[in-house]
């Protein structure tokens, strides 16, 4: 095995990377003919407001939204943040089965104190060897395609959390995230190719360039990994700081959108529009922040908590895990909560597996939300509030979250995304009005190469999108309102859970709290 720097001959792999992906072209020979040339590109763009995909805004995601399909009813998973989502694409399930529960997580088993950022691989490593390899308790893209003899390559200007996540064994391919290089050999080969990493930024343009170079250079060739994935870090990082419609954040739009921009480009220089699919995808939607309580400092207040390094109590975002899952505690805290305008949604274990209303009087259950697993499931889930106000620049959504802007919550302006496809899979200038969510895009991926789908996966195929001779049964799209309502002191708490029942599969559509206040008898 050689492990030269240079090209094997011009345009290709260097021998190194031709080393990882030296099956691929084997592989998918054993795949049915009508898809042995083709190759999957996946998207992601942090913080996509759909209202974002306009000819001003993203030129060149417009223009390809109206060119192949556009998912209308696309759904983040809940809760709406980065580090599920990745793990919700990558393992195509729901926190219930891959066990990736929030973008701060409770391991008891590496800190009893606190919560780990997952933003950090270094913290997901502390997992993994907590849990004997189980950072993730589903099987992944990554693993799935190397069972399959392909490859996958995952591209980043984010978090390095947020890279890993994505192909968490790092199964054969490669991680070439701004922040984080695996296998780490492959670093030299790529500063030598493409310069060194530049700093990061907000807008973080310097960094997309860098790894839509890297993805252009090593991803779209068809001697390279089977399926690419592309996750840019904006518009969510500046909008964090500077808020929806700032200056900033709509450079970091355009700046991410010049860069698909060159990816479309160079496929097309390449003669290879027609050997890849494109799916592009969110993690989450993005709204105004307008809050200021912080629930560790209410618990200490109300005192429920003994200080924020005691384990009475431990709170990871809006995950509480109360210490020996003390029942009367979880109704005293939740009683508490419902109280409060600034809080939403309040979820607990079911009284019974399949339940839809929590255990707790007005909670609903961690079934009815797909955050129901077995071990890492919290003791009560606590969501912020939100509302339709505008902001200064126009945009819709305020969460009662603190900060500029963000996401994590149950609103429509978070779990709303657009989803886009397009390339020899697709069908061309299509829109749908059925119901799909992030768990979706994999399943449709592995089905498109004829690779067997994993049963631990819990979204489905996307037909309505594919170019197929078989005609499949469309089930009917029905609405559920789930329903529950306590009394507290002073009022009356009602929260409301919407979803989208579409044959088997069951998508949250958002949450919804209201409050009638006054004397009531307890």
């Amino acid at each position: 095995m050689t492990t030269s720097h240079k090209f094997l001959k011009p345009g290709r792999l260097p021998a190194l990377l031709f080393f990882f992906f030296a099956i691929t072209t084997a592989a998918t020979a054993q795949t049915a003919s009508d898809t042995a040339g083709i190759r999957t590109l996946i998207v992601f763009f942090d913080g996509l407001r759909p209202d974002y995909i306009t000819p001003e805004n993203m030129p060149n995601v417009y223009a390809f939204s109206q060119r192949g399909c556009f998912g209308k009813q696309h759904h983040s998973v809940f809760p709406t943040v980065t580090r599920v989502n990745a793990s919700s694409y990558s393992t195509g399930s729901y926190p219930a089965t891959h066990g990736l529960m929030g973008n701060t997580v409770y391991f008891p088993e590496v800190d009893k104190k606190k919560g780990l950022n997952t933003g950090e691989a270094s913290e997901l490593n502390k997992i993994t060897a907590a849990t004997n390899g189980k950072l993730l308790t589903a099987i992944s893209l990554g693993e799935i395609l190397q069972n399959a003899g392909a490859h996958m390559m995952v591209f980043s200007s984010g978090s390095s959390g947020q890279a890993l996540l994505q192909n968490n064994t790092v199964s054969g391919g490669a991680v070439i995230n701004t922040s984080m290089i695996l296998p780490d050999s492959l670093r030299p080969i790529l500063e030598k190719e493409l310069g060194p990493i530049p700093p990061g930024g907000d807008p973080n343009t310097a960094r997309h360039k860098w790894v839509t170079d890297a993805l252009i250079r090593y991803g779209l060739t068809l001697d390279g990994p089977l399926v690419s994935a592309i996750w840019f870090s904006d518009p969510d990082g500046t909008a964090h700081r500077d808020g929806i419609g700032a200056p900033t954040s709509m450079e970091a739009i355009r700046s991410v959108d010049e860069q698909f921009g060159r990816i479309v480009a160079a496929l097309k220089s390449k003669h290879l529009t027609s050997n890849f699919n494109i799916i592009i995808s969110t993690d989450h939607g993005f709204v105004t922040h307008v809050g200021k309580d912080d629930l560790t400092g209410f618990l200490i207040k109300e005192g429920f908590k003994k200080d924020r390094e005691s384990e009475d109590v431990v709170v990871a975002e809006g995950a509480i895990y109360v210490k020996d899952h003390d029942e009367t505690i979880i109704r005293k805290i939740v009683s508490s909560l419902q109280a409060q305008e600034w809080i939403g949604g309040i979820f607990t274990r079911a009284a019974k597996p399949g339940d839809l209303k929590g255990f707790v009087e007005g909670t609903a259950s961690f079934d009815a939300i797909h955050w129901n697993h077995p071990q890492r499931s919290s003791d009560i889930l606590v969501d912020a509030n939100w509302d339709a106000r505008k902001n200064a620049a126009g945009y819709a959504g305020a969460s009662f979250s603190r900060g500029v802007a963000g996401h994590g919550s149950c609103s429509p302006y978070e779990v709303h995304i657009a989803l886009l496809a397009a390339g020899p899979s697709f069908k061309k200038s299509f829109s749908s009005e059925l119901p799909t969510s992030n768990v979706d895009i994999v399943p449709t991926l592995l089905h498109i190469h004829h690779i067997p789908i994993p049963s631990s996966m819990e979204g489905r195929v996307i037909h309505e999108f594919l170019v197929e001779k078989n005609k499949q049964a469309v089930p009917a799209v029905k609405k559920e309102t789930i329903l529950t309502s306590a009394k507290y002191d002073g009022g009356v708490y009602t929260l409301s859970v919407e979803r989208t029942i579409f044959g088997k599969y069951k998508y949250v559509d958002y949450t919804k709290v209201t409050r009638v206040t006054g004397t009531v008898a307890r």
